[in-house]
């Protein structure tokens, strides 16, 4: 058996590991790469392995950095099973469709503008070929063992980052390769803590935060300075936000904070249709959360939702006070960048992110002080207060990623960081080989390494 780092290895996004077994080929993740141009650019080569020789799909969660890519491999002739949880093909039924429409509708924007180096621009994948992919998901229980080809065993556990994100567990003969994907945090106010893992031979884990830890502070707190600043101002809170789990957090809170009279009742606009889908699935999957009935019918309820084009218009238009929350999270794409270029310009607006930024993404550039993004060809100025909390954060810090660790009842021969910036891989690897004793490093792109 032996693994190849086709993604996620010295940056966060594009999660792809391809695992041999003989002449079976497995990949676990077929996420798109995001951020700088260089790391985009990625998307459109030629994978290392035509997809045709890929058997099969494992994939740990649904976000587009984990899953993204699918609709491509289908495309250039991926023809086999893709095992993932009964949440995660749900959420992917709703993502990947939606990751089509954009780079449509991107393409067509870039043709009718013209700030496109490409004659005419296309774009990466179509909606219809990412629902021609949703064909290939083929879900499978939690604990569930599936036997693969090669001599290989699957099987799933929860890791508490999103709803249906999972662990992914591969044996042969006596060895087992455990891949975290996204490790969730053990005191998620929303998500079921992530599944104590006891042994693995080889652990490829990852490291998003491996070099900080989330501030201690109540998140609500910190959200209601930003609504009380910005209302004082008159102002709009624009929320750039992950469709998936994050949006969903920021509207209990903001139930939770207008109950209890800590922020005043300003209109709360949802326009993301994605979103709403993925609201509804909350209902379905109580299992995976902690939100008890009336909870969710709360969070359900504290904004309106933007139902069409029109209206998202019209709300450029409306003056504040208010607080819209619109994908994309990283403002790579989505409604969120009409917002964007109608309210950052302005001082009296805040911008919140409540999550990861990668860097090269739009979000990134903002939180680290531009003064201006360029959106559809054009320079928007950022006068807009830029606020990033990371309180809300779906990804465990360094010390929760250890005290996972520490349920290992015997150390892996070999533990592997990747999804992670160098700094913070390098940091995290420091972290295990000092603190736990345990051989680790970190691997490098298109790496290949015999696991013996």
């Amino acid at each position: 058996m032996d693994i190849t780092f086709l993604g996620a290895a010295g940056t966060v996004t594009g999660s792809k590991y391809l695992v041999t077994s003989g002449s079976y080929n497995v990949l676990v993740d077929c996420g798109l790469f995001q951020g700088f141009k260089h790391l985009r650019l990625r998307n459109w080569a030629p994978l290392p392995i035509d997809p045709r020789q890929l058997d099969a799909v494992v994939m740990t969660h649904a976000h587009i950095d984990h899953s993204g890519y699918l609709p491509l491999l289908v495309k250039n002739g991926f023809a086999g099973h893709v095992y993932c949880t009964k949440a995660t093909r749900d959420l992917c039924a709703i993502l990947l469709p939606d990751s089509g429409r954009l780079q449509e509708e991107e393409a067509e924007y870039a043709n009718k503008l013209g700030y496109s180096k490409h004659k005419p621009a296309l774009p990466l994948y179509t909606e219809d070929d990412a629902t021609r992919a949703l064909r290939h998901l083929y879900s499978i229980d939690v604990a569930e063992e599936i036997a693969l080809g090669g001599g290989l065993m699957l099987r799933l556990e929860r890791s508490g980052h999103i709803l249906g994100s999972a662990f992914v567990l591969l044996g042969h003969d006596d060895a087992v390769l455990l891949f975290s994907g996204d490790l969730g945090r053990p005191h998620d106010p929303m998500m079921v803590p992530p599944s104590p893992m006891r042994a693995a031979d080889y652990l490829v884990l990852e490291s998003t935060y491996g070099d900080r830890l989330h501030a201690a502070a109540d998140p609500r707190q910190a959200i209601a300075q930003v609504i009380l600043r910005t209302v004082d101002r008159g102002g709009v809170i624009i929320v750039p936000a992950f469709a998936v789990g994050r949006t969903q957090l920021l509207l209990y809170y903001i139930h939770l904070l207008t109950a209890a009279g800590a922020i005043p009742d300003i209109p709360v606009f949802l326009n993301s249709p994605m979103a709403v889908h993925v609201t509804r699935l909350f209902y379905a999957y109580r299992q995976e959360h902690r939100l008890t009935a009336s909870e969710y019918e709360a969070l359900s309820s504290v904004a309106h939702i933007v139902n069409s084009v029109e209206e998202s218009k019209a709300l450029n238009r409306r003056g504040g006070p208010m607080l819209i929350i619109s994908a994309s999270g990283m403002a790579t794409g989505g409604r969120v960048l009409h917002h964007l270029k109608a309210f950052a310009p302005d001082p009296r607006n805040t911008i919140l992110f409540i999550g990861f930024q990668a860097p090269g993404t739009r979000g990134w550039s903002m939180v680290n002080g531009a003064e201006a993004v360029k959106i559809h060809g054009a320079y928007v100025p950022v006068r807009a207060e830029v606020v990033l909390l990371d309180h809300l954060s779906a990804h465990a810090d360094a010390a929760e990623i250890l005290e996972w660790l520490g349920h290992f009842e015997v150390p892996p021969r070999q533990t592997f960081l990747t999804h992670g910036e160098p700094a913070a891989a390098d940091a995290l690897r420091h972290r295990i080989e000092e603190q736990l004793g345990w051989p680790c490093r970190v691997a490098e792109y298109l790496e290949r390494v015999v696991l013996t």
